[in-house]
């Protein structure tokens, strides 16, 4: 089995999302599961002009330029390929997530690779995948009017065709920081099990 574990937090040590993504990957780790990570919030670079026209396209008109504008997006759609299982680091600013993990999003999600346009809608090609999502806020529930983060992470999964998604939260962690941790880690260990 192979877990790609994505961090996205800015902070590094005191990052609560990098701990329970180390946490969860552990325990993947111990069950004989190979780990890859990918630290998002390192940078990477934003869709522009020559990405799109790259992008769009055919493989086999694509120059020596427009492969090297895709290479990255090549390389992290591989990781996602290659990957059972996919542990997402998630805290989130202001209301949604990160920038960092926005520009990963943008990378791996690619018409005719990740997904296709069918007659009845979009077809998400990366099934049979699992995701584990571990959000975390200073104050908005998860899961409330607020938190515009855990429902776009479902969706732009299922888009790309990766429906199992679980969440670990430790939200609120501004009021009520051990009761939260308590919970995710609980959370954890049900995961686990």
């Amino acid at each position: 089995m192979k877990v790609l574990r994505i961090d996205s937090s800015g902070r590094r040590a005191a990052s609560v999302s990098r701990k329970l993504t180390a946490e969860i990957a552990a325990r993947f780790s111990a069950a004989g599961a190979e780990i890859v990570t990918r630290d998002v919030a390192d940078g990477l670079p934003a869709v522009d002009e020559a990405w799109i026209k790259a992008n769009f396209t055919p493989p086999e008109a694509r120059t020596a330029e427009d492969k090297a504008r895709l290479a990255l997006s090549d390389e992290l759609i591989a990781e996602l390929r290659d990957a059972d299982v996919v542990v997402i680091g998630a805290p989130i600013y202001n209301f949604a997530i990160p920038a960092a993990l926005k520009a990963w999003i943008d990378l791996v999600c690619r018409a005719g690779v990740t997904f296709r346009y069918t007659n009845e809608g979009p077809e998400g090609l990366l099934t049979g995948k699992r995701a584990i999502l571990a959000v975390t806020s200073g104050g908005v529930p998860v899961g409330s009017e607020f938190d515009h983060a855990t429902g776009y992470l479902r969706h732009v999964l299922g888009f790309i065709g990766i429906r199992d998604v679980e969440i670990v939260a430790a939200d609120r962690l501004a009021t009520d920081a051990e009761a939260s941790l308590k919970a995710a880690n609980e959370a954890i260990a049900r995961i686990a099990a």
